[in-house]
């Protein structure tokens, strides 16, 4: 990866303001995954101005006034999912499965009259598994002469006060030391007071050559701190792992009106429940130009976890513009969800460093653990997802033939965050600024009833990225964050497939549907200035994929 920002926007990359959460953990929060309803999941989530189905209590509100009796249902799954990774012509895969309880809800339909203009009150509560973190991720690689080493330096030259006095306080307790300078300046990986000369720490590959910019020009690193990286040394990346895992529950209740069995109403207001936990190991070593390690090398542990809540309020309204006419336009509206959040973090460190005046290797171990008395150190915050945006469509023809459209809008670079007082943070702010946008979610699906107790579905679902192209993973000098990855995700593609059955009063659906996404993955950045513009250099991008399938099974009764 090679970019080029102005020197406002590397501001930002020095700016003061204590960082936890990034704009890529806060984009996880803000995004829902498909799931629901087996039969609303068959249709790939196109129900907004069909309703009829409790699903719809989250996308379109309205949908709960299409009811006409009452309902109780619950949906399970089983889901299997994969990442790929190829790196530098080497595959790595995680795969992972597991069951789930995806759903659980009820309407109570109550009919008003057939001659007043309002004919049904309905009220509806929804359970289910809004998002997923379940992922996993392994990769190994040669660095082609770069190292995390160069982020850390970079990311520890800002800080004041200087690396010096570091010795005499407790780093991972001062708001004006970030924990990846604290860990490897306690790890002896970096030194303030070494330095090579007047032009700078140059940037070599494996076989020895300066690396240099698209203009040909040799890249240095000015002032290096780094201590441990000889002449002659290059790193290599002798593994990275990613564990992701929870979730966020969604809890949604509601109220809908009928007028006249043309105009549906209705309003939810939702509840969250965040449960995100990250574990990632960053090893790298040191090795010579014949591939030889030279004894020098650390690994980094980062432990991060989010909890937390947040509520939102959806309105929505369908209403059928042609009386005689059985096409349905559903419009909605979703306020931000305005969660309340808890980061917490830890991180270790283990360097082993070749000592040549000893002439054997020296292990150093450092723990933000022990420095914080046995504690994760955490932090309360807010965040503003953005505003939700939904146009739908629906059309039937007799009672065999049903079909949705939609599409929904979301403006993911409008996220605000702030203190636990409830002042803005400027620099998480302007960071979703420049490196998020908007997106745009379809769907469309059809439902065809072979018979009238048997129904076919087919659907398909796309979300465009929420990343621009020149996105990375920003830390302020004294953010306590220790993982320096990012990947910048793609479209998100899901196709979808059901069947259902109706009886008098027992339903059953089943539904199957793929997903997949892609995503250039970087272990860290850094900055090497050029003039008056700043380009940010990366190791090979890592193209990744991320699969899943699931299989979801709705039972449930209508009296």
């Amino acid at each position: 990866m090679k970019n080029k920002m102005t020197m406002i926007a590397l501001g930002l990359f020095v700016a003061v303001g204590a960082g936890a959460q990034t704009i890529y953990d806060a984009t996880d929060m803000a995004s829902k995954d498909l799931n629901g309803t087996a039969r609303f999941v068959g249709m790939g989530g196109a129900m907004g101005a069909l309703g009829g189905d409790i699903s719809t209590i989250g996308t379109n509100p309205a949908g709960i006034g299409i009811y006409r009796s009452n309902d109780a249902m619950m949906s399970f799954g089983y889901s299997s999912m994969g990442t790929k990774s190829k790196y530098e012509g080497e595959s790595f895969n995680a795969d992972k499965n597991r069951w789930s309880f995806d759903n659980a809800g009820f309407v109570i339909a109550t009919k008003i009259g057939n001659e007043t203009p309002l004919r049904y009150v309905n009220i509806g509560f929804n359970y289910h598994k809004a998002k997923s973190f379940n992922r996993s991720m392994d990769l190994a690689g040669d660095l082609n002469g770069m190292s995390q080493l160069f982020f850390i330096e970079s990311f520890s030259k800002g800080i004041n006060p200087t690396p010096q006095s570091w010795n005499n306080t407790n780093p991972f307790n001062d708001g004006n030391i970030g924990w990846l300078s604290a860990l490897a300046y306690k790890g002896h990986l970096i030194d303030p007071q070494v330095t090579t000369n007047n032009t700078g720490y140059p940037y070599m590959d494996k076989d020895n050559n300066q690396l240099k910019d698209k203009d040909g020009n040799p890249l240095y690193l000015e002032d290096s701190y780094i201590s441990m990286l000889g002449d002659n040394d290059y790193p290599y990346l002798r593994e990275f792992r990613s564990r992701e895992t929870g979730g966020i529950d969604q809890y949604d209740f509601n109220i809908a009106f009928n007028f006249n069995d043309r105009i549906y109403l209705g309003l939810t207001v939702g509840a969250y429940d965040v449960d995100y936990n990250k574990y990632t190991l960053y090893d790298e070593d040191f090795r010579n130009a014949n591939g030889s390690p030279t004894g020098s090398g650390y690994f980094l542990e980062s432990f991060n976890k989010v909890t937390g809540s947040g509520f939102d309020v959806k309105l929505g309204a369908i209403f059928r513009p042609f009386e005689y006419s059985p096409l349905r336009v559903g419009l909605a509206v979703h306020t931000p969800i305005f969660y309340n959040l808890t980061w917490g973090t830890s991180a270790r460190l283990v360097s082993d460093l070749y000592s040549e005046q000893e002439q054997k290797k020296v292990s150093f171990t450092v723990d933000s653990y022990d420095y914080l008395n046995n504690y994760d150190m955490k932090q309360e915050y807010k965040l503003n997802t953005p505003w939700t945006y939904n146009l739908s469509l629906a059309y039937t023809i007799g009672s065999q033939l049903a079909l949705g459209a939609e599409y929904e809008y979301k403006d993911y670079s409008s996220m605000r965050y702030y203190d636990s007082d409830g002042n803005k943070k400027d620099y998480e702010t302007r960071e979703a600024k420049l490196c998020l946008k908007g997106v745009s979610t379809i769907r469309a699906g059809l439902e065809y009833k072979v018979v009238p107790e048997f129904a076919l579905r087919l659907g398909y679902n796309y979300s465009s990225s929420a990343y621009k192209n020149d996105a990375v993973k920003y830390l302020p000098v004294n953010s306590i964050q220790t993982d320096t990855d990012f990947a910048n995700l793609k479209s998100l593609s899901n196709y979808t497939l059901g069947i259902g059955y109706r009886g008098s009063l027992f339903y059953a659906d089943l539904a199957y549907k793929y997903s997949v996404q892609k995503a250039d993955f970087y272990p860290f950045f850094f900055p090497v200035q050029d003039g008056n513009v700043t380009n940010l250099v990366s190791p090979t991008t890592t193209k990744v994929t991320d699969s899943r399938s699931q299989v979801l099974l709705t039972l449930g009764m209508r009296f």
